[in-house]
């Protein structure tokens, strides 16, 4: 088996933890409040369900996966060698 070229992997992290963390707090905040607020103003809950959205970048989990690239940038190295990858600490 050969291994095959793919295009560039996705990237979710943000330039900064600070500024990822504070994404990360509208987006869950006002997927919250969305749900809090719903029997109560369910057109100011159906505005704040898509700036949830927006902020998390479409997903939580595409979220999560960002702070973990956002944590580990500069921090580890890929190295591809013979079809094998490791992961090394950056130097």
């Amino acid at each position: 088996m050969t291994p095959t070229k793919t295009g560039p992997r996705p990237d979710f992290a943000s330039a900064s933890l600070p500024r990822h963390l504070a994404r990360g707090a509208v987006g869950f905040g006002s997927m919250a409040l969305a749900v809090v607020l719903l029997p109560y103003a369910w057109p100011v809950s159906l505005a704040l369900l898509p700036t949830g959205l927006l902020a998390l970048r479409g997903c939580p989990m595409c979220w999560a996966v960002g702070l973990a690239q956002t944590l580990s940038r500069g921090r580890l190295e890929r190295s591809c060698e013979d079809g094998r990858c490791t992961l090394k600490p950056a130097r």
